[in-house]
């Protein structure tokens, strides 16, 4: 895609909400992080990806008709320990958000498409990066320090 029609999305495509649409967060049945003493020997995990994006038309009665951009951003950091050759999980956050931009002028989809690949994690990013800070403190798991920006591994290289 070029510039200029990644240019053209980003102007035409404004942010209305983000919010969490399904959240998944527990520890094994046999894992007590708050007595845990050897967090380094665990492997850390994550998963980041765009899995899929939709336009809406909503109608109202008094309201004019607007038209939304949804683009779907799954997360997740799991905790995993190796014995005897086979990994076993110990923790578990993930997190599906939904990005949701209102369309102020038609765009085609290679355009859309482009632009939920390239710029919507960079949207959704901090509030995963709060949701991970929180529930790490609420179930007692070592604070995980994550960087101000990831990119979704299904984003293609330019």
């Amino acid at each position: 895609m070029s510039p200029k029609k990644l240019k053209e999305a980003m102007d035409n495509l404004k942010i209305r909400d983000i919010y969490v649409k399904n959240l998944l967060a527990n520890t094994s049945e046999n894992f007590e992080p708050k007595y845990f003493e050897n967090f380094d020997s665990l492997t850390q995990q994550s998963k980041h990806l765009v899995s899929k994006s939709s336009v809406m038309v909503i109608d109202g009665p008094n309201v004019e008709s607007e038209r939304i951009f949804r683009v779907h951003v799954e997360f997740g950091i799991r905790w995993a320990e190796i014995i005897e050759a086979e990994e076993e999980q110990k923790a578990v956050i993930e997190a599906e958000f939904v990005v949701e931009y209102l369309i102020e002028n038609d765009l085609d989809d290679d355009c859309l498409n482009e632009f939920a690949l390239k710029n919507a994690s960079f949207h959704v990013w901090p509030y995963w990066r709060e949701l991970v800070s929180a529930q790490c403190e609420r179930m007692q798991m070592p604070r995980v320090i994550m960087p101000t920006l990831q990119l979704a591994s299904n984003r293609p290289l330019s």
